[in-house]
């Protein structure tokens, strides 16, 4: 059941990726420590006022000498962040950099070898060929259009247009141009002939 689907092919991991993690792992730890430093020096300030007020300047100004270090140091990791970040994206850049070479370098052999499959006097015959045959065709065109004369021409376009046109019309029946008859008033004669005989059957 778990081979249903197939297995998952394996990524390779490059020392370039190895690299950008840990980079990115020192910095997270540095971010940690930033945010430690920062709470702590709070905290303190907050003692430093407390002291103040209980009188204990000298454990006060301890206290606030120390939170000055500590924004020193806070300094200096924003600094190292910094630079392990942009150390981060300059591999990540390299890493797209050599792909793109990469790909460059695989169009540049299948261009060559394209290369190799037409040679340059191939093409200029190709090119010879086309111009010959293009040639040709002028001749031919020009010897038609001398041999007709000016009634043919329109012979030509006349049969062209009716050709056209009747494509494009549909075929219907044709009206009879005569009128049609009347229809009398009176009832036929042969129905009284035939209405006759009945009449002579009852008298008998």
């Amino acid at each position: 059941m778990g081979n249903l689907f197939g297995k998952k092919k394996a990524t390779r991991v490059t020392e370039q990726d190895k690299a950008v993690l840990q980079l990115k792992q020192q910095r997270d730890k540095l971010k940690q420590y930033q945010k430690k430093i920062t709470l702590q020096m709070e905290k303190e300030r907050q003692l430093a006022k407390q002291l103040l007020k209980e009188g204990k300047k000298e454990k006060a100004l301890l206290l606030l000498k120390k939170k000055r270090y500590q924004e020193q140091l806070l300094d200096k990791t924003e600094n190292q962040i910094s630079n392990l970040e942009r150390m981060v994206q300059d591999i990540e850049f390299a890493q797209i950099e050599m792909k793109v070479i990469e790909g460059l370098k695989v169009g540049n052999d299948c261009l060559k070898k394209m290369h190799e499959m037409l040679s340059i006097e191939e093409v200029e015959k190709i090119m010879d060929e086309t111009q010959d045959a293009i040639e040709y065709q002028k001749q031919i065109d020009e010897m038609l259009a001398g041999s007709l004369t000016q009634e043919d021409e329109e012979a030509v376009l006349a049969e062209l247009e009716a050709i056209t046109q009747g494509e494009a019309d549909l075929e219907l029946p044709e009206v009879p141009e005569e009128e049609l008859p009347e229809v009398p008033e009176q009832e036929p004669v042969r129905e009284k002939v035939k209405k006759k005989p009945e009449r002579e059957m009852l008298a008998v």
